[in-house]
């Protein structure tokens, strides 16, 4: 009898220490799981915070942009694959502050409005989609401004290897002041806009302004890093935008 109650003993003391075990086993993977859970809480503010802030930074740039310019039909949505409003108000500074004779603009959209509207003498806008051309066309007509030029220029293969603008498009322009790189589009080749830098250098006036978009991108930032090293006379800075913006301009 004796012997049953020590194995019975035994075998309590035994399930005593699996429940032990098992219990810390569970608060231990509770405590990673509610580690988690706090991070991913923290993250997730903090991602909020900065989506909150990026938006409130955007919905103030555009109020400023269209008081500043006055607009008398609606504007399409900005953003997205479109200009940004931070980036369309720094295009409206530099060229209320410089008044350029000619402008000429790589990618066309709210910009091309925008760069008349802030008072170029002209702008020359390049597309390579028939479609987008077409859209600013009908918004410049909207809007009611002249002086603008939207050439469309179907991409091609180029020395790079890859695809740009058809360069007998751009012979005849020359001693720009503003030079604004927002395409063609470059989200899936980081050299897609890099061609610029070859094909505009010798054609800009010795006080031109450079405006490159998406600069958070490695190829973008490669590009305006590469034009600077190109204009010694001038200087790079890089814009705190929503899709990053340089600028180089004289020193």
């Amino acid at each position: 009898m004796e012997i049953i109650y020590i194995c019975l003993l035994i075998i309590i003391l035994l399930g005593v220490a699996y429940c032990a075990r098992l219990l810390r086993s569970l608060h231990s993977k509770v405590s990673k799981s509610s580690a988690a859970i706090t991070r991913d809480i923290a993250k997730l503010m903090i991602d909020n915070k900065k989506s909150s802030m990026t938006a409130y930074r955007q919905t103030q740039a555009l109020i400023q942009l269209t008081q500043l310019l006055d607009f008398k039909s609606p504007i399409p949505p900005t953003r997205s694959w479109a200009a940004s409003p931070d980036l369309l108000l720094t295009i409206t500074e530099i060229v209320r502050k410089n008044r350029p004779g000619l402008v000429v603009e790589l990618g066309s959209g709210v910009s091309t409005l925008v760069a008349a509207k802030a008072g170029a003498r002209k702008v020359v806008s390049i597309d390579n989609s028939d479609e987008f051309g077409g859209k600013t066309i009908s918004l410049l007509k909207d809007h009611k401004v002249r002086g603008v030029d939207v050439r469309i220029a179907p991409l091609q293969p180029y020395a790079n290897g890859f695809t740009w603008y058809d360069t007998s498009k751009i012979k005849d322009l020359k001693k720009i002041d503003l030079l604004i790189v927002d395409g063609p589009p470059g989200s899936k080749n980081p050299e897609a806009r890099y061609p610029a830098l070859a094909e505009f250098k010798d054609k800009l006036s010795a006080k031109a302004v450079i405006i490159i978009d998406d600069v958070h991108r490695e190829g973008e930032r490669k590009l305006a890093e590469d034009f600077a090293k190109a204009m010694p006379n001038h200087q790079l800075v890089i814009l705190d935008h929503e899709k990053g913006t340089a600028v180089i301009s004289p020193r």
